[in-house]
């Protein structure tokens, strides 16, 4: 089942706004403050159980474009018709980005994770790991504030 997940918390109305057209289902995530956890938790519990996996993108990575997300949702597809208990993390020379996509076997470890993001669960089962080789640093570059993006965006040749 493909379900695109928007979790909210701060500025809430103002995300929903932009992406009033798109097709997302909204879930909010009223304890934000308490950390990124707590969306990623929102978002899984959202999913439908049906779901083979999971996706988590993060919201500060503006570069992230299409076909580096298919790019990885082919390599998870790939990967699934041998193995079951899968974590597909995109690299690109040789530094580990997002989004990360875990199969459904790791649904509750991801509910039950008290840690900040799921970089501990990644590194508890590197046996599940497959490293995606991505052909650009579109997935690297996290931004934070407008100077970030300022200081970080790609050259536009003409």
């Amino acid at each position: 089942m493909d379900e695109v997940l928007v979790v909210l918390g701060h500025e809430a109305e103002k995300i929903k706004a932009v992406l009033q057209d798109q097709a997302v289902r909204f879930v909010g995530n009223f304890c934000y403050e308490e950390g990124m956890t707590t969306s990623i938790q929102a978002g899984v519990k959202a999913a439908s159980p049906e779901n083979t996996g999971l996706m988590i993108c993060l919201a500060d990575l503006p570069f992230a474009g299409t076909s580096d997300f298919n790019r990885l949702i082919q390599a998870f597809t790939d990967f699934r018709r041998t193995e079951s208990s899968l974590i597909i993390v995109p690299v690109f020379q040789g530094q580990r980005g997002n989004p990360v996509l875990f199969s459904a076997e790791f649904r509750d470890k991801i509910l039950a994770h008290k840690g900040e993001g799921c970089r501990e669960i990644v590194r508890l089962y590197p046996q599940s790991v497959r490293e995606v080789c991505m052909e650009n640093d579109n997935l690297l570059r996290d931004i934070d504030t407008p100077e970030d993006y300022e200081n970080n965006s790609p050259a536009i040749v003409v």
